[in-house]
């Protein structure tokens, strides 16, 4: 069954109009299993659609219940708040983080409400939602509050490769300091019971070690002996199957080669670093424990390509994919 799809364009400055316009009409088999619903301004699509030079065929609604047909011949664009003006494309701006805001508050709220089945987002800028002073520091952290979730988790999809995140936004000299052994095994937990909820039976995890080659008995570094491996040992008492701390500059290859299902980064670079060299274009973000799935691209708002028809939209395409196939 086709799952109905809201997709927000993201930052209206950057490329999330681009990409969304391009995923949806130059990849028509994104059709034969979603049903997409663009969260966004028509004046803002048409001009980018204008700069690549896309013929852009849409129909404004008002509520989902308009929806009755399913092509790349004829787009459902919802606007959930007026447009005042169009945000200049390549400026960060108050005004554009507020638009980015409202379309995924509005996403979130049918998906909430049963209207989509998940939400594929495109990127947003965090210092334009700052300008806006939206009270919020990323797409997490915002679908998190707006649901009232906990656990919430990011999981990176790049072809064979699945990575979690211990840790997403923090400074690097912080990141030994919020280690913590009772945390890490609640998180390994939370990985193996979102695995078996996309459907993957009896996951094998793996632990990222912190320092290198694992700390090498203590000479690099205390955090493997006192914090990860006792919480490898606890998981694996508690009937996780999960395996480490593992050498970070080798868990991520013996992953992709199929030792494990998902590896567990402890920290936002090491695993980016690792999934977007594997395949920059084919990976995607899922957000899960959250009442609905969210998908994403895995870059940034690019504001020096916005406007000049230089994006790649294959991440958006495999991110709109997946929320159709994993949404629950």
């Amino acid at each position: 069954m086709k799952k109905k799809i809201a997709i927000t364009i993201g930052d209206p400055a950057g490329v999330g109009p681009e990409i969304v316009i391009k995923a949806l009409i130059n990849h028509p088999e994104i059709y034969e299993s979603a049903i997409p619903v663009v969260f966004g301004h028509r004046k803002i699509l048409e001009r980018e659609a204008k700069n690549c030079g896309i013929e852009f065929p849409y129909q404004l609604i008002t509520g989902l219940d308009q929806i009755k047909n399913n092509r790349p011949s004829n787009i459902y664009i919802y606007e959930p708040v007026p447009l005042l003006a169009i945000p200049e494309s390549g400026r960060i701006s108050g005004e554009a983080g507020k638009l980015a805001f409202e379309y995924i508050r509005a996403a979130t709220h049918m998906a909430m409400k049963k209207q989509v089945d998940s939400i594929a987002t495109a990127p947003i800028s965090k210092e334009a939602m700052r300008i806006g002073q939206i009270p919020y520091l990323d797409h997490t952290d915002i679908l998190t509050k707006l649901t009232d979730s906990r656990d919430t988790m990011t999981l990176f999809v790049t072809k064979k490769l699945w990575v979690f995140f211990y840790s997403r936004h923090i400074a690097f000299k912080d990141i030994s300091a919020s280690l913590d052994t009772h945390k890490i095994v609640d998180t390994l937990r939370v990985c193996a019971q979102y695995l078996e909820k996309i459907g993957i039976k009896n996951p094998k995890l793996a632990l990222a070690s912190l320092n290198p080659h694992s700390g090498e008995s203590g000479m690099f570094g205390q955090e493997e002996i006192e914090i990860l491996i006792p919480a490898v040992q606890d998981a694996q008492k508690s009937g996780i199957s999960v395996e480490g701390p593992i050498s970070a500059d080798s868990v991520f290859h013996l992953a992709k080669e199929g030792l494990y299902d998902a590896v567990l980064s402890l920290y936002h670079d090491q695993g980016h670093i690792a999934t977007k060299t594997y395949d920059f274009y084919h990976t995607i973000s899922l957000t899960m424990g959250l009442p609905f799935l969210r998908t994403s691209v895995d870059h940034g708002t690019a504001m020096d390509m916005a406007g000049k028809n230089k994006a790649n939209e294959i991440s958006m395409v495999e991110a709109i994919k997946a929320a159709a196939k994993y949404a629950w």
